[in-house]
């Protein structure tokens, strides 16, 4: 059976397009300054760690020992002690939300750990936002060890030891953990948002009706607009690699050539989303709409980039592999910090290729060669 696509034409498209591209300082500026800006405002902006946490003390014990106690939590970086407000209860600073936490010693910790007993303190922590708090948690085991050590009350011998250890992210450093991902939520929306306007562009413009009247085919109209478009998204991707190597020291342990191979894969899979929106809508304001309702929040919520897609429920589980984030999600956190192989990859592989095949079918068999709307 012959196939009807010409490269030549699909080529003409192509050059077309990087010609209205080379004239439009919006789209370039959207295309390579804004992943940039985006990764480097947002990265420092977020971050999972939780610290300068206002903490009251009240030492009723008032003695070397306790002070020293009251100390590791100062000396930790995660909290800084501030005074209680001239009259008021220490519990109510938490109330008013001066503090976050606040540390009570008994009168008799000092005393206690010189006869060998187990000195007693309390902390009481404002559970309002449990993420925070939880977070805030994690930090007390180990304060607990520094205060053993430096207290000299050393724990008992323990039969049987447990130790911790952190694969990947030895410190649990968040921006290793955001960035890698904030770089693919940046440059699927960018991707989807760059093609979502372009056919819509034509038709409102009127030139689609030009483009129609020659022999070009919905493939060659297709393969020619994105070709541009892809290779702009790779200079981006390019970008935010070295953003986040360079200027927040992210590790990269996985295999250059596979990354800015699967790059494509997924620029591919977001172009040809928005070339499908832009297809189906014919509109300008109605495609960016629909790229950002389609495009910034799944990504943001269903991806995995924030929550766990293992704590959603079993539907939502399912439901997220429809999204060319989610895989690549997993992929550049894979390459990143884990060094992950393409074999330890094959799922989100195989995933990405999917979505990415069908999409671009689907934009083909969308378009329309009439005027009709």
């Amino acid at each position: 059976m012959k196939v009807d696509f010409s490269p030549g034409r699909a080529l003409a498209v192509a050059r077309k397009e990087i010609r209205h591209i080379l004239r439009d300082p919006f789209t370039l500026a959207l295309a390579l300054g804004l992943p940039l800006v985006l990764v480097v405002f947002f990265g420092f902006a977020i971050d999972f760690d939780v610290r300068d946490i206002t903490l009251v003390v009240r030492d009723s014990d008032k003695s070397r020992l306790s002070r020293q106690f009251a100390d590791i939590f100062a000396s930790s970086g995660y909290f800084r002690v501030v005074e209680p407000a001239p009259g008021s209860g220490v519990l109510r600073e938490l109330d008013t939300a001066r503090a976050s936490g606040v540390l009570l010693i008994k009168p008799d910790f000092a005393s206690r750990l010189a006869g060998g007993r187990t000195a007693q303190a309390q902390f009481v922590l404002d559970g309002a936002d449990n993420t925070r708090a939880s977070a805030i948690l994690g930090y007390l085991p180990g304060i607990l060890r520094a205060a053993r050590s430096r207290l000299g009350q050393d724990a008992p011998a323990e039969r049987i030891t447990l130790s911790t250890r952190f694969l990947y992210n030895h410190e649990l450093n968040t921006r290793w953990f955001v960035i890698p991902g904030l770089g693919v939520i940046v440059m699927g929306l960018l991707a989807i948002m760059l093609t979502a306007l372009t056919v819509a562009r034509e038709w409102e413009n009127g030139s689609m009706e030009l483009l129609l009247s020659t022999p070009v085919r919905p493939w060659e109209i297709i393969l020619g607009k994105l070709a541009p478009y892809l290779a702009l998204g790779l200079v981006g991707a390019v970008f935010i690699y070295l953003a986040a190597r360079l200027g927040f020291g992210v590790p990269f342990r996985g295999s250059h050539l596979l990354y800015f191979l699967l790059c494509l894969l997924f620029l591919t899979a977001s172009l040809a989303q928005g070339l499908l929106i832009s297809v189906a809508t014919r509109q300008q304001q109605l495609a960016m709409q629909l790229s950002i309702i389609t495009g910034l929040l799944p990504s943001l919520l269903l991806s995995g980039f924030v929550f766990p897609i293992e704590s959603m429920p079993a539907f939502f589980q399912y439901f997220t592999s429809i999204l060319s984030q989610k895989w690549f999600m997993m992929i550049s956190r894979g390459l990143f910090l884990q060094g992950s192989a393409a074999l330890d990859l094959a799922r989100p592989i195989l995933g990405l290729s999917v979505i990415a095949a069908f999409l671009l079918a689907m934009a083909a068999k969308r378009f329309k060669r009439d005027l009709e709307p």
